[in-house]
């Protein structure tokens, strides 16, 4: 009898959408799959392959065998090397001008592959961002497996995806510059989105329902997309079923069949094999500096208060200033990642005398590994954007978190975390240092901060119990990749 013909190995080409918050978790899943014996292909857009270069270096980006980083075309001029490009643009030009630039590296994938002698498979699947649907329609144009990852939150989704109701009900476009600040945004309650809260107000919805233009780039494209969500044979979330099951119920009722997998940078730490090449691979597109865990390592337990406002939130140096004197008139250690980009239009700057108030009790970081510093004992809560993973990171660390959502769903995800969970404070819109001293006591020593720290760490406790190995989450991996990569 003649041998069987060898099993080809599956080839995942992987679509991140081009912003910090999205190619984390899309890295995270690419991991994944790469145990699990597929060749990926990483494709990130040209501005951002050239900043993962820079933060990574090349010969790390190219030493795992059977994964390789790939770029195309994203149409946009040039902007801030070091700074996330404007995202109305990039949502537009992603949506509009990127399916035949895939196709096309799909197309020159393949004849590597058939070139290869058999050393390189070709492309079976596509995994594309849910914002980056595009990639789905070529997967289906192609005849190739499609599925998408839901980076964000399941609140998130529910109410980005009733968008186009806000519309056809006349909510949405605002009438007037002035329902933006008169009360309307507090006063105006959605009762009719599946599985969320009956008290939601407008405010709490993502930010982009805050416009007059019927026109407006973001509003529309999230209606487009989470439509165009439904191309996929399967929807993998990061999340995990304690923190959103009524949410996902009703996600369930709306998309192709869903698995959650979160949280996700738990989910691959735990089940990545210790001698795994594709361990060490990192997806900061700034240089991590290890700097503040070391300083951390010298604090007592829960006594540091840990400043992030993403990847993309950007404030006034009035702003900046508030949350520096809040800051420091708490007299509590602090960690502060302040990227070079945080104030618009300028660099980020602090007076002489606020470094004088704080020697010896801050530290001024650009970028950090955030997962870790979250995780360390010495941290007591997170003032934070909101962005989700951010939020599950938090989760994970057992941290509460004072909020200052600056767009999307954080606002969606604070709401939740204050009102639903329990686990989080909203500072205003318009930032006051007393409040945010304030805030910063109740949460650290505060009745208020007490309970939180009680209800996220039973959060953590589902979190951690749902990615461990073997566990829930790498399981519904594993049927996600069977019952869709693989059908």
């Amino acid at each position: 009898m003649g041998s069987s013909p060898p099993v080809e190995r599956p080839h995942a080409v992987m679509v991140p959408y081009p912003a910090q918050g999205h190619i984390t978790p899309m890295l995270q899943l690419a991991k994944l799959l790469h145990t699990r014996g597929f060749h990926v292909t990483f494709v990130n857009n040209e501005f951002n392959h050239r900043r993962l270069l820079r933060s990574q270096g090349a010969d790390a980006l190219g030493s795992v065998p059977a994964f390789r980083f790939a770029a195309i075309a994203d149409g946009l001029p040039p902007s801030d090397r070091e700074a996330t490009q404007d995202i109305p643009s990039l949502c537009y030009y992603t949506m509009t001008t990127s399916l035949p630039r895939l196709k096309e590296l799909v197309a020159k994938l393949n004849e590597e592959a058939e070139n290869s002698g058999g050393a390189l498979p070709p492309v079976t699947c596509v995994v594309g961002d849910s914002v980056m649907t595009f990639a789905l329609r070529a997967a289906r144009e192609l005849g190739l497996r499609c599925a998408t990852l839901w980076t964000a939150s399941a609140c998130g989704f529910m109410t980005y995806y009733h968008y186009k109701d806000l519309r056809d009900r006349g909510i949405i476009p605002l009438k007037d510059e002035a329902q933006l600040s008169n009360g309307y945004l507090d006063d105006t309650t959605i009762d009719w989105i599946p599985a969320a809260p009956k008290d939601l107000r407008l405010r709490d919805l993502p930010s982009f329902v805050r416009t007059t233009d019927p026109d407006d780039i973001m509003f529309n494209f999230f209606i487009h997309e989470t439509a165009a969500m439904s191309q996929a044979s399967g929807v993998l979330i990061n999340t995990f079923d304690k923190l959103d099951a009524p949410l996902l119920d009703a996600m369930s009722r709306l998309l192709p069949p869903i698995y959650t997998a979160g949280p996700l940078h738990l989910t691959v730490r735990n089940n990545m094999p210790d001698n795994s090449p594709v361990a060490a691979l990192a997806s900061s597109l700034w240089k991590e500096q290890d700097t503040p865990l070391r300083w951390l390592d010298g604090r007592a337990p829960h006594s540091v208060v840990y400043v992030n406002f993403g990847s993309i939130t950007v404030m006034s140096n009035e702003q900046l200033l508030e949350f520096a004197w809040g800051l420091a008139n708490t007299g509590y250690a602090f960690l502060w990642n302040v990227r070079p980009d945080l104030v618009k239009g300028d660099e980020a700057t602090l007076p002489p005398e606020f470094s004088a108030e704080t020697e010896g009790r801050s530290m001024m970081s650009t970028w950090c590994p955030q997962a870790k510093v979250l995780e360390h004992q010495a941290v007591g809560v997170f003032l934070t954007h909101s962005g989700w993973n951010s939020t599950l990171e938090s989760i994970c660390g057992g941290v509460p978190m004072v909020c200052w959502p600056f767009f999307a769903e954080q606002q969606t995800n604070c709401r939740y975390k204050c009102t639903e969970w329990g686990i989080g404070m909203e500072i205003g819109d318009e930032v006051r240092r007393a409040q945010v001293e304030g805030m910063i006591r109740e949460a650290m020593e505060g009745e208020k901060g007490r309970e939180m720290r009680r209800r996220v760490m039973e959060l953590r406790d589902s979190a951690v119990a749902s990615a461990l190995r073997d566990g829930r989450s790498i399981r519904n991996v594993d049927r996600f990749i069977n019952e869709v990569l693989l059908a």
